[in-house]
């Protein structure tokens, strides 16, 4: 018997949700076979197989979140064996990755850390007490702990699930049935005015959403960011007239020669891959209360995902040229739209930019994707009057925003960098040369 577990697909994915499985119970499994997709914190995921035999049984189903380690699904040799010793084994706390549930939280009061005794309510009178020990109700993982959570007896639940397992969304129903059984049994009001109609009027009007794991694992780190990290911010108007117009000429040529077009923000990155090399003091990470200096410059690239937010990571950004920087932004941009991103293509960053320009934000202040220690925000370019050689002009004028982490940079070396780089695109042959 193999058991197949959840994967750990990334290097911040705490656990997945099976987003489809590709192979169904009877189908023989080949190592190197798509098993499953997997939607981690970053984007959905194709899981293959380590090894050979026969999809058994199917522990977890499709839309289910799971812990990283916890069983999914069970392989034999097709004759059933496998899923029969899997049954055998009930659903204690050794099988189907109970035990690995339980085990993986050590936080005193979490729902994992009780005991199922203690956390499900049981019920009062017992009419089968002395009949024997009934079989325990087959459950995912992630079920038992949603039941002990709201007080749900799985005994009184029917599973949907694959072979009439209890999954999460049985164990919601219940403790919704069982709420509004509740609050049917209170007393009713004397009044004849019938004022739960408008409570119920309200919720009706909302449509709660599902959190794809993308946008949980988002919420979680910039949260931590906000209130671990000190956050400062440095604001510099930089005159790109200049800029826009080595832009055009640059596209030009580059078409010429069959290249790709470069935009605005290809040549941001690049001026703040030069600015990094040559102030390597923004180029740190703070965590665990040690401060890391990084060698080498990889560009974290913000990308908007219906999901979502992503950042693909275009590795020595400063050893590229400006045409391999818009090619390869393009291309993973491209593919993370798709969900097609590997794990190592999001991650290892040391700094991140974030553009908004493109829907006409002007200015904004990112929040610090760590443990990176600062973010670049890039707002969008407008026509402004300035004073340029004693005479009022109209000049091209676009905002950037550094947000960085006050325990590992300082205001005067954040400083020297947004200087370095407003003098980089002010003067825009120096980005290229």
């Amino acid at each position: 018997m193999t058991e197949i577990h959840m994967p750990r697909l990334s290097d911040t994915m705490e656990e997945g949700v099976i987003s489809t499985w590709r192979k169904q119970v009877g189908d023989q499994i080949n190592r190197g076979d798509v098993v499953a997709d997997i939607e981690t914190d970053k984007a959905v995921m194709e899981m293959e197989a380590y090894d050979d035999g026969v999809l058994e049984k199917i522990l977890i189903g499709a839309g289910e979140t799971v812990p990283i380690g916890v069983p999914i699904g069970i392989m034999g040799d097709g004759s059933g064996s496998a899923a029969a010793a899997a049954a055998s084994g009930g659903d204690s706390e050794g099988t189907a990755g109970g035990s690995a549930t339980t085990g993986s939280s050590s936080e005193p009061g979490s729902p994992e850390s009780a005991s199922p005794e203690s956390a499900v309510a049981q019920p009062a009178v017992s009419t089968d007490s002395d009949a024997g020990p009934r079989e325990r109700p087959k459950a995912s993982p992630l079920a038992r702990a949603v039941a002990r959570e709201k007080g749900v007896d799985l005994s009184t639940v029917t599973g949907t699930g694959p072979g009439g397992r209890i999954i999460r969304v049985d164990i919601e129903a219940a403790a919704e049935a069982k709420a509004d059984t509740g609050s049917s049994q209170q007393p009713t009001s004397v009044s004849h005015r019938d004022e739960s109609s408008e409570p119920q009027q309200q919720n009706q009007d909302l449509e709660e959403i599902p959190l794809s794991n993308i946008r949980k694992v988002t919420a979680r780190r910039l949260t931590e960011s906000k209130q671990q990290a000190p956050h400062f911010y440095l604001t510099s108007a930089v005159d790109v007239t200049d800029l826009i117009s080595f832009r055009s000429d640059l596209n030009e040529r580059l078409q010429a020669s069959g290249g790709p077009k470069v935009s605005v923000n290809d040549l941001v990155v690049k001026a703040c891959a030069t600015a990094l090399r040559a102030n390597p003091s923004v180029n740190v990470s703070f965590r665990d209360e040690k401060l890391f200096q990084h060698k080498r410059v990889h560009l974290g690239v913000a990308v908007a995902l219906e999901s979502g937010l992503v950042v693909p990571v275009i590795p020595d950004a400063d050893r590229k040229s400006v045409s391999e920087i818009a090619a390869e932004g393009k291309e993973k941009a491209e593919r993370a739209r798709e969900g097609k991103l590997k794990p190592d293509e999001m991650s290892g960053s040391t700094f991140s930019v974030s553009n908004l320009g493109m829907f006409g934000i002007e200015e904004f202040s990112a929040v610090i994707n760590p443990p990176e220690a600062a973010i670049l925000a890039v707002g969008a370019t407008r026509e402004e009057v300035q004073v340029h050689d004693g005479e009022f002009v109209v000049r091209k004028m676009m905002r950037m925003t550094l947000s960085a982490d006050h325990r590992a940079v300082d205001g005067a070396v954040g400083a020297v960098f947004m200087q370095q780089l407003t003098s980089l695109l002010q003067d825009p042959i120096r980005i290229i040369a």
